[in-house]
């Protein structure tokens, strides 16, 4: 092992990272952005503070939040000189500590085995639940009980205590009460625990067990956290008996990658901590080492737009400026993905230094066929769509008896009803939770798939179907470790890549359509967009398409709002646009008919979109609205329904049916970006 020596842990840092690694003792937040080298500042700290003496290498603890960043960190710390330094999980190290304490509090008995998953039992319970609810999907449970454990809420206290939060269960609270209820019991009855109950009983056993307290704080009274946004209140109490009046307490986090508060997780506990630890020090790492200034400069402007101030500063040199592209229709869409994914390649860059991102897994299902027609090797990461359990279920429903004897659009019909029995799929049915909005998607896109074979082959069995189907599983199954990556934007966290692209940035896509009307859930969203910029280190691309086919039907998209916000900005006082900027690609406005002299560029997108709805309904333009009326809206620039109604021409009939669409339109035109 290398001799450690503390100044030269400081010589290739910079002033920022210095300052962190400095502050050894004491309560310590560091604020560090994406690609600003968090995990060397944690281990270098961790090494200085030991080579300088002020804390013993037995009695450090580093909490990671996954298993690979203890493992990571333990290898950077046996790099540093440091094998003996503990870094482990919270419930791991929970988990060290039940195994000791346990026996001597149960009459000698060995700490219960440990659950893998709640899954296997809720499945159990799942099934038995009443009507259509029996086909809710055991994770959205699984994840709303997490959700009150995490705040040490039990089945008796739920109902009150999730009414007071605002929660919604994914099944009647009646239901779920009675679902948790049973899952604790068949627990109990099992001799098992799961991990919400390591925390659980650790926090127990050192509420109530002085002497468990004080062996617990003599072992371990310096604590490094990281990923500190991400903390629950359950882990955020565990973290205070530990120390106990200990202040040697480092958090490292980023507000603006919190994108799990689904399962309980919130960033308060980083955006207050100086409040709740007076004397703390604070210092925010900014000079980000993974990206292009290119790149960096979108995802400040992401953050500026809702009042920020926070901005990463490039160290790399220039590289390509961003795309933000639009296309007609979906397929359009994927032609591009597959040309520009070619192009990187040619270029040189090795295909697992390629991601495409998506916000549902259902959405790489067409993503694989483009890639698969284009010779193009890729690999999903996280669960593939032809191994999701309702994907699966419904194939193999396909199989049994009595077998589908329809062809044609007669086994589309036949096929959607099989599904309706086998694995609860209702078309154009809406879902609550976020397993079940994923599964919802996946069979939509499933039933996609069918239509396409049937739309191909007018004489198509069910036989042909499941040809095509199982084809396309096996397929993605082969994958290829140096292929391109496929993964969702919550899994791309703490990863990088070379190039990215974000296609499908629409509205009811990124955010979701839940979201739309729920100011946390739309943060959320932001954030998770905020996640994917800031994966590319050069090569960065973001798309969406004006037609998609949804539930069925082709429908017209609108942008993603939050695209919008990635428009550079114009200088204090200037009149000229920041330039360079990221490229908007697409169709051009339709220039003005014959003896029309009006050139703004807010009416023509206005008739564009005029063009359109005539087009989807069937009925001439000026019945949606007279030249003159567009005119107006176009000088007045409405930015609500009131000031819309105000307008000319806009009756109350018009404003229902079309005022939500042309405000859309009067926000993504202004400055004359997007449309």
């Amino acid at each position: 092992m290398p001799r450690l020596e503390p100044e030269r842990l400081l010589d290739d840092l910079d002033p920022e990272q210095r300052t962190a690694v400095l502050l050894t003792s004491g309560p310590v937040a560091i604020l560090a952005g994406a690609g600003t080298g968090k995990t060397r500042v944690i281990s270098r700290r961790t090494a200085y503070a030991i080579g300088t003496e002020v804390v013993p290498p037995d009695q450090v603890l580093v909490v990671t939040f996954t298993d690979k960043a203890a493992g990571e960190m333990v290898s950077r710390l046996r790099g540093l000189g440091l094998p003996g330094v503990t870094a482990r999980t919270f419930h791991a190290h929970a988990l060290s500590m039940l195994r000791h304490f346990w026996p001597s509090r149960h009459d000698g008995q060995p700490l219960p085995e440990l659950l893998d998953s709640k899954l296997p039992i809720l499945s159990r319970l799942v099934r038995q639940l009443p009507g259509h609810y029996r086909f809710t999907p055991s994770k959205d449970i699984a994840d709303e009980i997490e959700w009150a454990k995490a705040r040490r809420i039990g089945p008796r206290e739920y109902e009150n205590a999730g009414r007071a939060a605002g929660r919604e269960p994914p099944i009647p609270v009646d239901l779920f009460l009675r679902t948790f209820e049973n899952y604790e019991r068949a627990k109990a009855r099992a001799g098992r625990i799961d991990f919400d109950d390591l925390l659980v009983e650790t926090v127990s056993l050192l509420e109530t067990d002085e002497g468990a307290a004080a062996t617990v704080r003599a072992r371990k009274r310096w604590f490094s956290v990281d990923e500190y946004q991400d903390t629950n209140p359950l882990q955020q109490r565990l973290l205070e008996l530990w120390l106990g009046e200990s202040r040697d307490l480092c958090v490292v986090g980023d507000e603006d990658q919190t994108i799990y508060t689904f399962t309980g997780a919130s960033s308060t506990f980083l955006t207050t901590f100086t409040e709740r630890w007076p004397g703390a020090n604070a210092v925010a790492l900014v000079r980000n080492y993974r990206s292009t200034p290119q790149v960096l400069a979108l995802a400040n402007r992401l953050l500026a737009a809702e009042g920020r101030t926070k901005r990463l500063e490039a160290t790399r040199g220039d590289g390509p400026e961003p795309e933000i592209l639009r296309h007609p229709t979906a397929d359009a869409e994927l032609d591009w993905l597959t040309g520009a994914i070619r192009a990187r390649l040619g270029e040189g860059i090795a295909p697992a230094e390629v991601a495409v991102l998506v916000r549902m897994n259902a959405q790489l299902a067409p993503i694989e066929e483009a890639l698969t027609r284009a010779g193009i090797a890729y690999v999903v990461r996280g669960m593939r769509f032809y191994d999701r359990p309702e994907v699966r279920g419904a194939v193999e429903s396909l199989r049994r008896r009595p077998a589908l004897e329809a062809t044609g659009v007669r086994l589309t019909n036949a096929i959607k009803e099989r599904w309706a029995d086998a694995v609860g799929f209702e078309e154009n049915g809406t879902a609550e939770g976020d397993e079940a909005r994923e599964r919802q998607a996946s069979l939509e896109t499933l039933l996609a798939i069918v239509q396409g074979v049937v739309r191909g082959d007018a004489t198509a069995d069910v036989g042909v179907v499941l040809a095509e189907l199982e084809a396309r599983a096996a397929h993605e199954k082969a994958g290829s470790a140096d292929g391109v990556n496929l993964l969702t934007l919550h899994r791309a966290k703490g990863l990088e890549w070379d190039a990215v692209f974000l296609p499908a940035l629409e509205d009811g896509n990124l955010p979701i359509r839940q979201a739309l009307d729920d100011d946390e859930a739309l943060a959320e969203e932001r954030r998770l967009l905020y996640v994917g910029l800031t994966r590319a280190r050069t090569h960065l691309a973001l798309s969406w398409a004006e037609r998609r086919e949804t539930r069925g039907r082709e429908s017209r998209r609108q942008p993603s709002r939050f695209l919008l916000d990635l428009r550079p900005r114009p200088a204090p006082g200037s009149r000229i646009r920041e330039l360079p900027g990221p490229r908007v690609a697409g169709p051009a406005p339709k220039p003005s008919r014959p003896g029309t002299d009006n050139d703004d560029p807010v009416f023509l997108a206005l008739r564009e979109w005029r063009t359109g709805v005539a087009r989807d309904e069937a009925m001439p333009p000026y019945v949606i609205a007279h030249d003159a009326t567009l005119t107006a809206i176009a000088e007045a620039r409405p930015r609500s329904l009131a000031a819309l109604r105000r307008v000319k021409g806009m009756g109350p009939a018009k404003l229902e049916k079309y005022g939500d669409e042309i405000l859309a339109v009067l926000e993504r035109t202004a400055d004359g970006e997007l449309a």
